[in-house]
């Protein structure tokens, strides 16, 4: 009998059964797809740093100051980093001014590392970090240079707080491998106030959770709540300690970030002249005048007008009251300048529709601002009202802050059970993977979600957790040039496109990653093989009425860019005989063939030799087609194989 062709249609389906979606594609991992064909994904290599950030990371962005200088920006659920030449430099600002302790703040107590400062209305919170200097040197285990460190608060009270004393550090940092340096140094003094007269201390700008957490216990929900018995646990759906995001914007050369509902903060380009100097509150810029806004959602910096933009600000009147739908701005090119006056272009908005500002999107054309309900348009349109703001659309769904992505003026992003997309208008995309993603999705921890774009293959990509993680563990690819939707298992805290750099690269675990490089997951050496492989939906002859019989396949595959001359693909046929089987019962096989690179050919030109023909021998109603690798070195790209199938059969 002829051979068939095996053309699937492109992407992946998992909106139906796999007997309904004969011709398609229905499961896979690290693959997309190009010019309708399939091929396993580039693989990742290891950014080499002096030491790392503490994790996890929750925004990267990378700019380049006046000397050429490339750099990136690191915010994490508790600090924030600059990372220039390979090396990483904390730059987090300080909450209040450096502050002398009422005399001997420290509490020891023999043979504990657990020191207890006493600090009247420090406003700190438990996993801030704290700083001591003019401590005097009285306990010959817990001396000056053990309490002259930074620590992490581990219980706190109004009026006092506990930290761990620590063995002095070898290293200009608290963090190794993205953790905590913890090596206790036991007090040796009896119990008793330590210190001296003269101690001070300075706090980093509040903390956050590294996981979203919902409330629970007595009273959590509604009275005897259905599904529980008597006196039992329940949840608080709606209030989740939100985890720390944050927006970065480069105003010129120089820097402004804001952790979401928190602290605006400045960093001058030029304190990398001075050992990479902290960053300022906003408020505490050269003349900022009384109104400058202390906390907002989030900021950014309008590109054509140079107007920094604070949304969920702080209004005039009270700078440190957020107000979850004002938007200010400041003057023209003038960080200082907020109080809106008759001599500069400063002036706030006041959002008409939604909840709360959840973030804003610049593209070319103008800001979107995204409540939890709506969308707004605000453009600049100069003096005297120096911007305006309309609304574009309603009833739509957000997941978080970080769940969305610009693509010149396009704008992607996830919600509730949907993606979206905004050209001018705001529509759903339809998505072929929709009840795979939203069935095996953590809610709770929806903040986490960080979409990215990979423009070189025209996809966004968006990390989550899934059911059962507190972690993203998964992605979701749509490919915006051809409308295909695929998935797979990759962890990345967040992401950021190639620009400055010739890749994209994503963060994990206290480590960078560049992506689309080499083959392989460089993340630890040796290399680890990337195990690619996608499968079809069920498909069959004659409508499934006859059993068919498969004697042989022709592949059809490319290894060009493969790096391992001997790298193999394993072609595999699983069987059933009616959709409600299980793959492989009675009655039916499994064939894996290899399909290998010709070692004698000349490597560097590429070769595309391989197994001419796969023999089999499979009876059964259906069958699914699966490609598989999971070697170190090997690249493959799928065209169309070939079967030799006929009908044997009604039984």
């Amino acid at each position: 009998m002829a051979l068939t062709k095996l053309k699937f249609n492109p992407g992946i389906n998992r909106e139906t059964t796999s007997y309904a979606g004969e011709n398609g594609w229905f499961d896979g991992d690290f693959i997309r797809f190009r010019m309708g064909n399939a091929e396993k994904i580039g693989g990742w290599t290891k950014e080499k740093l002096d030491f790392n950030y503490l994790k996890p990371a929750r925004k990267l962005f990378p700019w380049v100051d006046l000397e050429l200088d490339r750099m990136v920006a690191i915010g994490t659920s508790s600090k924030f980093y600059i990372a220039l030449n390979n090396k990483l430099y904390d730059v987090t600002a300080l909450r209040t001014p450096t502050a002398t302790l009422a005399a001997n703040p420290f509490n020891l107590q023999s043979g504990s590392s657990l020191v207890t400062v006493t600090h009247s209305s420090h406003g700190a919170f438990t996993g801030d970090f704290v700083t001591f200097g003019g401590v005097a040197d009285e306990d010959s285990n817990i001396t000056k240079a053990v309490l002259e460190q930074e620590y992490k608060l581990t219980k706190v009270d109004n009026n006092t707080y506990t930290i761990n004393a620590r063995a002095v550090a070898t290293i200009p940092s608290i963090t190794v491998k993205g953790v905590i340096v913890d090596t206790p140094v036991t007090a040796a003094s009896t119990d008793t106030t330590r210190g001296g007269s003269s101690v001070t201390v300075s706090y980093t700008t509040n903390s956050a959770q590294t996981v979203a957490v919902v409330g629970r216990g007595f009273g959590a929900g509604d009275w005897n709540g259905a599904g529980r018995g008597w006196d039992a646990g329940a949840s608080i759906t709606g209030s989740e300690a939100s985890i720390r995001v944050w927006t970065v914007d480069n105003f010129g050369e120089d820097l402004i970030f804001c952790a979401k509902n928190g602290d605006i903060c400045y960093w001058d380009t030029s304190a990398k002249k001075s050992a990479m100097g902290q960053a300022i509150l906003l408020k505490d810029y050269t003349s900022a005048d009384s109104t400058t806004p202390q906390v907002a959602t989030g900021i950014l910096v309008s590109d054509t007008d140079r107007h920094i933009i604070a949304y969920g600000a702080g209004s005039e009147s009270s700078p440190t009251v957020q107000d979850p739908l004002l938007i200010r701005f400041c003057s023209q090119g003038d960080p200082s300048a907020w109080q809106s006056l008759a001599t500069n272009t400063a002036g706030s908005l006041n959002v008409s529709s939604g909840n709360q500002i959840i973030t804003a999107v610049q593209t070319k054309q103008e800001i979107l601002i995204i409540t939890d309900k709506s969308i707004h348009s605000m453009q600049f349109i100069g003096p005297p009202l120096t911007f305006g703001i309309k609304l574009v659309s309603e009833n739509i769904t957000i997941a978080g802050n970080t769940s969305v992505v610009s693509i010149d003026d396009t704008v992607y992003w996830m919600g509730a059970e949907e993606f979206y997309v905004y050209q001018g208008a705001v529509n759903k995309i339809p998505c072929t993977v929709r009840d795979y993603v939203f069935d095996d999705f953590n809610t709770t921890q929806k903040e986490q979600v960080v979409a990215g774009s990979n423009a070189a293959f025209g996809e966004v990509w968006w990390f989550y957790c899934s059911a059962g993680s507190e972690t993203n563990d998964r992605y979701v690819v749509y490919n915006y040039q051809e409308q295909l939707w695929y998935y797979g298992t990759l962890s990345r805290e967040t992401w950021v496109d190639r620009g400055l750099f010739p890749s994209p690269f994503g963060a994990k675990n206290g480590e960078l990653f560049n992506h689309e490089s080499g083959l392989d997951d460089n993340s630890s050496s040796p290399p680890a093989p990337i195990n690619a492989y996608l499968q079809s939906a069920d498909l069959d002859i004659q409508e499934g009425d006859d059993f068919l019989f498969m004697s042989r396949i022709i592949p059809d595959l490319s290894f060009k860019q493969s790096e391992n001359e001997s790298g193999t693909a394993s072609f595999i046929v699983k069987s059933k005989n009616s959709p409600g089987n299980n793959y492989n019962d009675s009655g039916s096989s499994t064939t894996t063939a290899s399909v290998t690179k010709d070692s004698s050919a000349a490597f560097e030109y590429g070769v595309d030799s391989y197994t001419d023909v796969i023999d089999v021998r499979i009876r059964a109603r259906s069958f699914a087609f699966r490609i598989e690798t999971n070697e170190t070195g090997v690249d493959w790209r799928l065209g169309y194989p070939r079967v030799d199938i006929k009908p044997d059969g009604k039984r």
